[in-house]
C-alpha cells in the first residue's frame, strides 16, 4: 500500500464521509448504539441504578470470574467519558477513544480490511488485553502492589478495543508519521495523574498498553501478508 501524504487524507475526507455508512456499516451501528446506551445510563437511569448496571459491567476479577461474558459485553456497549462537560479530562478521553479509536480509527479498518477484520482488532484490545490484564493483576495483589479491592473496581467502557484501533491505524499512516503516531498511542494512556502502585503503574494503564502492543502487532502482521502477497513470483531461495 502506497503511503497517503497529509493532502490526500485531508482530500479524501468528504468521499470518506459520504461512503462512511456504505463501507464502515458495523461502525457506524456501534457508535450509535453507544450514543444511545451512554444516553440511557446517563437520563434515563437513576444514580444508583446507573452505579449498579457500571458495577455489573465492570471487567474486574470479581465480574470476571462471576459472569464474565456478560461484563465483556456489557463493558463494550458503554463508554466511560463524556461528550458535553468539554473542560474535563474525560472529555479528552472520549475524543481519543471513541472519536479517533472508533469514529475513526476502526471504521478505517473496516473500510480498508473488511468487517471481520475490523471487529478482530476491537475484540483483540477489548477481550485480549482485559485477559492477559487479568494475571498481571492478579501478580500485582500477591506482590501488595496494588490495593486488595482493585479485584472489585469499576472498569468498564471500550477503550482497551479503541486503542487496539488507534494501533492498528498506524497503516493508514505515511512511513514518516507513523513513529509519531505510535508514541502517541503509547503515551497517552501515561499522561495526567495516574499513581504508580508499585513498580508498575495502575491496571488500566497496563491495560492499554497491552491493548496498544496487540494492535500494532496486528498491525505488522496484516502488513507482512500484504507484502508477501504482492512479492514478484519465484524470488524465494
Amino acid at each position: 500500500m502506497n503511503p497517503r501524504s497529509p493532502l490526500g487524507l485531508l482530500t479524501g475526507l468528504p468521499n470518506a464521509l459520504r461512503t462512511y455508512p456504505r463501507r464502515s456499516p458495523l461502525t457506524l451501528v456501534y457508535v450509535l448504539l453507544l450514543l444511545l446506551g451512554h444516553a440511557w445510563v446517563e437520563y434515563g437511569l437513576s444514580g444508583p441504578q446507573a452505579d449498579d448496571l457500571r458495577g455489573y459491567i465492570s471487567t474486574n476479577l470479581d465480574n470476571l470470574h462471576d459472569h464474565p461474558v456478560r461484563a465483556l459485553v456489557g463493558s463494550a456497549l458503554l463508554y466511560d467519558g463524556t461528550l458535553t462537560d468539554i473542560a474535563s479530562t474525560g472529555f479528552g478521553g472520549t475524543l481519543i477513544t471513541l472519536g479517533l479509536g472508533i469514529v475513526v480509527g476502526l471504521a478505517w479498518a473496516e473500510r480498508r480490511y473488511g468487517t471481520p477484520r475490523a471487529a478482530a482488532v476491537f475484540l483483540a484490545g477489548h477481550v485480549g488485553a482485559t485477559l492477559i490484564t487479568a494475571p498481571v493483576i492478579l501478580l500485582a495483589l500477591d506482590q501488595g502492589w496494588y490495593p486488595a479491592d482493585v479485584r472489585e473496581a469499576s472498569d468498564y467502557g471500550i477503550s482497551y478495543g479503541a486503542q487496539a484501533a488507534l494501533a492498528f491505524a498506524v497503516l493508514a499512516l505515511p512511513r514518516w508519521a507513523r513513529l509519531p503516531w505510535a508514541a502517541f498511542v503509547l503515551a497517552w494512556p501515561l499522561a495526567g495523574d495516574h499513581a504508580w502502585p508499585g513498580p508498575i503503574p495502575e491496571f488500566t494503564t497496563v491495560g492499554h498498553l497491552l491493548a496498544a502492543a496487540l494492535g500494532f502487532t496486528l498491525a505488522a502482521a496484516t502488513a507482512h501478508r500484504r507484502t508477501t502477497a504482492l512479492a514478484p513470483a519465484g524470488t524465494g531461495g
